[in-house]
């Protein structure tokens, strides 16, 4: 627990303790003889009392109440002696990884909430996997106990079943080849009631993994002092929404401290009341990805033409805990190429709660292609939809109309998409996947009466040869009406008729030359 002023945390302060887990004999074994000697008695003895503040039978948050009652349960005196000890007994339980503290400001009440959330201790293979533990357990006990502890809690398998000719094969059943859900009737009364009674509301920001979030104190520690943005940075130490905005967007453009502080810094990313211009600094934040993203691709080249060949890039892999549920009426299908690696309910678990830059690259193997990342960067900057509309707008460009043939992403088509989504007020998840339905449909009736004309039109050119079709079949030539030459069907001149035609001509020179003689 970082503390620097004890005045900041007495017994006068309110607290809270939140567990959502039960505590069994194996883990009560292991807090007494695995996580004691770590801890000692009355670290872990604050770990059991903070457990009883929540039934054993139910899981969630405990009543609030005065720290006096810590205080006074375990005999410390409350001043600046019983406070420094308690602060270092949960920094122990922190350490270990048993404890996580929170302080809640309330700006209404201008007064903190410290949150105790309880951690459930490891396994004994997790624990004895997790290599800093078992190296503190052996400075603490010696290296021997560790070993002999490591055989109390490990059982050992049967004979023979480590033997490399022994082959081992999984016949167990999955759920859909067991079970079969009813997915034609909604019972929305279940899903809004399992909604309100879940144990810990979330906030209306993307739940983060604790290493994504961002710490106030490393902000302030690597941000100027003589910056004119200083006395509106500070001021985020007391809005964890703003803190939550900046740990998504650096998450969301794979952004460190020192870019986010150098954003900060930058003039227009605090709007006139201090507060932080969210469109403003997701805008520079865009910018700052795109141009990361083009100087790697150039890194990548340049190294790939000194070594002549190409790493493949690894994917992080990141458990981020499930911020929105989907209803099963609005699933979508998974693509054909997402079979192998994902089933229905993870595929749109990640469309609902994922930033659009990482569905992207789940459809491209490699980088995705800039003429892509610049249409969808056009909706999201200037359209303003929503992550997860972009999401099923996603997949229902590449998935659905991209796998029909002859069809290809341009930006007009996305913009007509997109304009058309706006039109119908489509702004939530559910929305945007009604409208992908109702335009699939639309577009296999279309296909449908296309074909359908085809066939009438080819039949018909089969009767009737002078009229006109427009199909590919390969039909007989219409005949078109052609203008006759005035020749055609007259007969040869006669040496009469050229007789009479010269004597014409004679008598109308003639007449001309009587006529100029005249004039003269």
């Amino acid at each position: 627990m970082r503390i620097k002023n004890l005045l900041h945390f007495t017994e006068n302060h309110r607290y809270c303790v939140y567990r959502e887990f039960g505590i069994g004999a194996l883990d009560e074994r292991m807090l007494s003889l695995v996580y004691q000697p770590l801890t000692g008695a009355f670290a872990i003895s604050v770990y059991r009392l903070l457990c009883e503040h929540v039934e054993a039978q139910q899981v969630g948050y405990s009543p609030i109440e005065q720290q006096r009652r810590l205080f006074l349960t375990l005999g410390l005196e409350p001043g600046e002696h019983g406070r420094k000890f308690l602060v270092e007994q949960t920094s122990l339980l922190e350490a270990v990884g048993l404890l996580q503290t929170n302080r809640v400001y309330f700006p209404d009440q201008d007064d903190y909430i410290y949150e105790y959330e309880l951690q459930q201790p490891l396994s004994p293979s997790e624990f004895f996997r997790t290599q800093h533990l078992t190296l503190l357990l052996r400075d603490k006990i010696g290296k021997f106990a560790v070993l002999s502890l490591r055989e109390r809690f490990l059982a050992k398998e049967p004979d023979g079943w480590g033997d490399s000719t022994v082959q081992k094969e999984n016949i167990s059943q999955p759920f859909y080849d067991i079970f079969e859900l009813n997915t034609h009737v909604i019972d929305y009364e279940l899903e809004q009631a399992l909604t309100e009674v879940s144990a810990q509301q979330r906030s209306s920001q993307p739940k983060l993994s604790e290493d994504d979030l961002i710490n106030y104190a490393d902000i302030i520690r690597y941000f100027p002092r003589g910056s004119r943005n200083r006395i509106y940075v500070e001021k985020l130490r007391f809005l964890p929404e703003q803190m939550n905005v900046l740990s998504y967007i650096a998450y969301k453009y794979r952004l460190d401290i020192q870019d986010i502080c150098r954003m900060l810094d930058e003039d227009g990313v605090f709007d006139a009341k201090g507060e932080l211009a969210e469109d403003e600094i997701q805008r520079r934040a865009n910018l700052q990805f795109r141009q990361g993203k083009k100087r790697q691709e150039e890194r990548q080249i340049h190294e790939a033409k000194v070594i002549s060949l190409r790493e493949e890039k690894k994917e992080e892999s990141q458990d981020l805990p499930v911020e929105y549920a989907v209803e099963m009426e609005y699933y979508l299908e998974v693509p054909r190429q997402f079979t192998s690696k994902c089933d229905i309910h993870q595929y749109n678990t990640i469309l609902r709660n994922e930033p659009y830059t990482r569905v992207l690259e789940m459809f491209y193997p490699g980088s995705v292609p800039n003429s892509v990342n610049d249409i969808f960067e056009h909706v999201d900057i200037n359209y303003k939809l929503s992550e997860e509309v972009v999401n099923v707008l996603i997949h229902y460009l590449l998935a659905i109309k991209m796998s029909q043939p002859g069809e290809r992403l341009s930006s007009k088509f996305v913009d007509w998409v997109v304009t058309n989504m706006l039109n119908q007020q489509v702004d939530t998840y559910e929305k945007a996947v009604r409208y992908v339905r109702e335009q699939n449909k639309l577009d296999l009736k279309i296909s449908d009466q296309a074909k359908s004309q085809a066939k009438g039109g080819t039949a018909g050119g089969n009767k009737r040869t002078n009229t006109r079709t427009y199909n590919r079949a390969p039909n007989a030539k219409p005949e078109i009406p052609i203008v006759k030459s005035a020749r055609e069907g007259s007969s040869i001149v006669s040496d009469e008729e050229i007789a009479e035609a010269m004597r014409l001509a004679e008598q109308m020179q003639s007449g001309q030359d009587r006529v100029q003689k005249t004039n003269s």
